[in-house]
């Protein structure tokens, strides 16, 4: 999928997902509401399906930045907590975009040296960077959507597939550092 593409998609299917959210409660508006928040989940489900298999590192934190971004946008103004909580997901990300650059580049040795070799600050014996910080950071904040009561199982599913790109993300980008450090 084209990147592009890719962020118009979540876009689309975010702001669907959210007017089904805030629909619902409007009297006659609920079956309206319904079929907007299916079909964004679903539109969801499928660009996170299509990131995961490109299984780039840079596509999935894409993917998930758009989403997050997008919540943001969309995020009721006194709701204090839910925007302290994604613009730091999405400061994480911004660092993490910024890893992988440095993985593709020449100076991922001095990194290698850099950060020390005890076992808290390695993931598979590789750099815990900020790319691994924002996608612990950012697995913690979907396992604990996960854990609210009320969650619809077509959201769970799509927070249990977000979770899953989280791990391909993670396990792809140890490559490019297997590949950067020799």
């Amino acid at each position: 999928m084209e990147l592009t593409g890719l962020v118009n998609s979540i876009t689309v299917s975010t702001a669907n997902i959210d007017f089904g959210r805030k629909a619902y409660a409007v009297r006659g508006k609920a079956e309206e509401a319904r079929i907007s928040y299916e079909t964004g989940i679903a539109e969801a489900m499928t660009v996170f399906l299509e990131a995961q298999t490109t299984a780039d590192p840079q596509t999935i934190i894409l993917a998930e930045y758009a989403f997050l971004a997008q919540e943001l946008q969309l995020c009721e103004k006194n709701d204090k907590d839910t925007i302290s909580s994604l613009t730091n997901a999405l400061q994480s990300f911004d660092d993490a975009f910024l890893a992988i650059k440095a993985v593709e580049g020449l100076c991922y040795q001095a990194v290698e040296l850099a950060i020390p070799h005890i076992g808290k600050y390695r993931i598979n014996g590789y750099p815990k960077d900020s790319f691994h910080i924002a996608c612990i950071s950012h697995r913690t904040r979907l396992k604990n959507i996960l854990r609210s009561p009320g969650i619809d199982q077509i959201e769970k599913a799509l927070l249990k597939q977000r979770l899953s790109n989280l791990t391909t993300a993670q396990n792809s980008y140890i490559d490019k550092q297997k590949r950067a450090t020799g």
